[in-house]
């Protein structure tokens, strides 16, 4: 099966965008709901706990390890590919690539948390990929728990957004990465506020689209994987939050296929 894991919820979004291009296919989610956030951990800590979420999954029998967190993809991506017998894809590689490949005019916004704005990866990656590039970044830390909230009809949340979007539509970008796995539920109300000249780059949908990619050129690795739609969904820590929540993720409900373990 493929497995995914984040630090929380957000990577559900991914899981969402696995179901669409790959139906046929197993996934195993692991949330690290007891020791979220990572963004404010150390880069050991961080890499730590990553490992140690990537070997539960491997130990469920995952063929393909999809880090569906952007924390633990911007630490923790080459220590798990160094020590893991699996391929392991993250979303921000194939966001930037994306992002690369959509802008014309090279002034590329991001958009994301505290820490994944902080860390500077974005800035490095798309700087190394087209060295002319211009990368503008701002920290929206609302929009999670905008999203989290079920705050998308609230009369205050096209403000709140509008105030993270301004600084980069005032520099003129015309691709925007939207880089926390919550942002994508905010899709099409960003796109309205932006306009049809500015592309949003979805993380999650990149990153399900290299899995494919992946799947369609490794005949081996295909043929390892489950196919059954029996998903299963684990937890460090359960609460009826991320019950309700994970349906807005995901489009359905998981409580039946929801599990709480103890990575100890």
């Amino acid at each position: 099966m493929i497995g995914v894991f984040d630090s929380g919820i957000g990577g559900l979004t991914v899981v969402r965008r696995l179901f669409e291009v790959l139906p046929d296919y197993r996934v195993t989610y692991f949330g690290d709901t007891a020791r979220l956030p990572y963004g404010g951990k150390s880069a050991e800590t961080v890499t730590r706990y990553a490992l140690e979420d990537a070997r539960f999954l491997l130990r469920e029998g995952a063929r393909l390890i999809v880090v569906a967190c952007n924390s633990a993809s911007a630490v923790a991506l080459e220590a798990l590919r160094e020590r893991l017998e699996v391929p392991v894809i993250g979303v921000i590689d194939p966001a930037v690539r994306a992002a690369v490949a959509a802008t014309q005019s090279g002034r590329i916004g991001v958009i994301g948390t505290r820490a994944t704005v902080g860390s500077g990866i974005y800035e490095r990656l798309i700087t190394e990929m087209r060295h002319d590039a211009v990368v503008i970044t701002e920290a929206a830390p609302l929009l999670v728990h905008l999203v989290e909230e079920g705050w998308l009809d609230q009369p205050e949340t096209p403000s709140i957004i509008r105030t993270y979007l301004t600084p980069l539509l005032e520099r003129r970008v015309d691709t925007i990465i939207l880089a926390c796995t919550h942002y994508p539920i905010l899709h099409d109300m960003i796109a309205r506020m932006v306009g049809k000249d500015i592309t949003l780059v979805d993380p999650a949908l990149e990153t399900a689209a290299d899995v494919q990619a992946l799947l369609a050129r490794d005949e081996a690795l295909r043929a390892s994987l489950e196919r059954s739609c029996d998903h299963l969904f684990y937890v460090s820590d359960l609460t009826p939050h991320f019950a309700e929540v994970s349906a807005r993720f995901l489009g359905c409900s998981i409580t039946g296929h929801l599990h709480k373990i103890d990575l100890a």
